[in-house]
């Protein structure tokens, strides 16, 4: 791979917030999105909101992908993007969730800056075209 390609690679970080503990989607999305070319960081189990924007800012990603199962989505998704705005990372981010999210709860979180909202049995094909189609890079 040239070095221009390596460049061009959409670096992701696949991120577990607050105590869910279970993390086989996030595995399969993080695998997937790996076989499509994307450079993925993974969290890991049990992040605070404040550790998943340090690593979002640190690893200079170009998509944050929030695993969360737990129900507390419209607690913990807005601190997360509040803190990547406090960096100024917040216009370059695509912020996608993934996981259990209520219909009724998806307007709340694009109101407070998701992109984009994938739930169980969202083809892999679907999430990784609309994070090609909507990575926010200059160009």
């Amino acid at each position: 791979m040239s070095v221009e390609d390596q460049q061009m690679k959409i670096r992701c970080l696949v991120a577990k917030v607050g105590l869910d503990g279970h993390d086989r989607g996030a595995h399969v999305i993080a695998r997937a999105f790996r076989d499509a070319g994307f450079e993925v960081i993974y969290s890991g189990l049990h992040n605070a909101p404040e550790e998943i924007v340090q690593a979002t800012v640190q690893e200079d990603v170009d998509v944050l992908g929030i695993s969360i199962l737990s129900g507390a989505h419209n607690e913990l998704v807005p601190d997360i993007i509040e803190g990547i705005k406090e960096y100024d990372a917040y216009e370059d981010t695509l912020i996608v969730v993934g996981g259990i999210i209520p219909e009724e709860d998806e307007e709340f979180l694009y109101e407070n800056g998701v992109d984009g909202i994938f739930g169980p049995g969202t083809p892999l094909e679907e999430t990784i075209t609309f994070i090609e189609e909507n990575v926010k890079r200059d160009e």
